[in-house]
């Protein structure tokens, strides 16, 4: 018998309500590897196309705990070199797509979106940039994993739920040489483009605005050692805010280690390599730290980079850590 969950994200919602709220869109450990996964002002950023795929595994063994995949992709337009001396990087536009899906339980929720920015140099070694993304999110309910209490229930009677919702994100960047910050807004639109699906089953995919702040700054205490450190505030309105903050050591721009708290949630230890001018692979592994760490072993994240058109044959990203 499949039908063991009952409406899952909901009862872990009772279980540990800040950190399930937040995740209405998929959490990642590794957010400052792939901040464009947040914030389309990172659009074109670099000086290549930079594609990534990710696979996430949260709260290993636990059943119907989340699984998510991505993979974004986005590339410069008319981006001339620039200045090597300053690391100014000139006007240019930026275009990119994002792919994600995500299943907890009876629900999964796929994603598909195509951003735009605008890159301005601010000062010689100042930048900003502004950017947007439009697409749809669909919304599935496997009602043969749901146990419902109520026979009257319209979600009762197997099958599939279907719901699409147009989602729009907005994002700011301002960034340099040694920092970076950026707010941005993600499903903005709430659930005013849901369409193709009865009003009684749209209230269980029902959209939540949310808002991402975050920020670094790398610290060169050698010439072969940089050391950053970042924190992410997330809103998911009308849920409690929350924060994470990490900390990375890049060696000789190749290798790299890294920690973070994740509030009230998890632990992380992350660990990277930048194979070359091509590849870079990093893991993350998050410790649960709240009472789900009971019945989960943790979660595990692995990402893979891939960097096209790198005439440059730049190993460690320049812009954005």
């Amino acid at each position: 018998m499949k039908k063991r969950y009952l409406y899952l994200p909901f009862f872990l919602l009772l279980l540990c309500a800040t950190t399930i709220v937040a995740q209405q869109r998929p959490q990642y450990s590794q957010y400052m590897l792939n901040n464009y996964i947040l914030n389309p002002a990172i659009t074109g950023i670099e000086d290549y196309a930079d594609i990534r795929v990710s696979n996430r595994r949260q709260w290993v063994g636990l059943d119907g705990a989340p699984v998510t995949y991505y993979l974004t992709a986005h590339t410069p337009l008319n981006k001339g070199a620039g200045s090597t001396q300053y690391h100014r990087a000139l006007a240019h536009h930026g275009i990119g797509a994002v792919f994600h899906t995500d299943k907890t339980g009876p629900l999964r929720r796929t994603g598909v979106s195509f951003s735009y920015a605008y890159h301005l140099p601010l000062t010689n070694s100042i930048n900003v940039s502004g950017g947007a993304s439009v697409g749809i999110i669909r919304n599935s309910i496997n009602t043969n994993d749901l146990e419902l209490g109520n026979g009257n229930d319209p979600l009762i009677g197997g099958g599939t739920i279907n719901n699409s919702i147009v989602d729009l994100n907005l994002g700011l960047w301002l960034y340099s040489r040694n920092f970076s910050v950026g707010i941005a807004g993600a499903q903005l639109l709430e659930d005013a483009g849901s369409f193709s699906a009865a009003e009684e089953e749209k209230a269980a995919m029902n959209l939540q605005r949310h808002y991402f702040a975050t920020a670094s700054y790398r610290f060169e205490p050698t010439s072969t050692l940089d050391v950053i450190p970042s924190v992410m505030w997330k809103l998911a309105s009308p849920s409690p805010a929350s924060v994470d903050v990490s900390l990375r050591t890049i060696y000789d721009e190749r290798f790299w280690v890294g920690a973070a708290y994740r509030h009230n949630d998890a632990l992380v230890g992350m660990v990277g390599i930048y194979v070359s001018p091509v590849l870079d692979i990093s893991y993350s592994y998050d410790a649960t730290t709240s009472n789900l760490n009971k019945v989960s072993a943790g979660t595990h994240e692995v990402v893979v980079g891939i960097k096209l058109l790198n005439d440059r044959r730049i190993l460690c990203p320049q812009w954005i850590w």
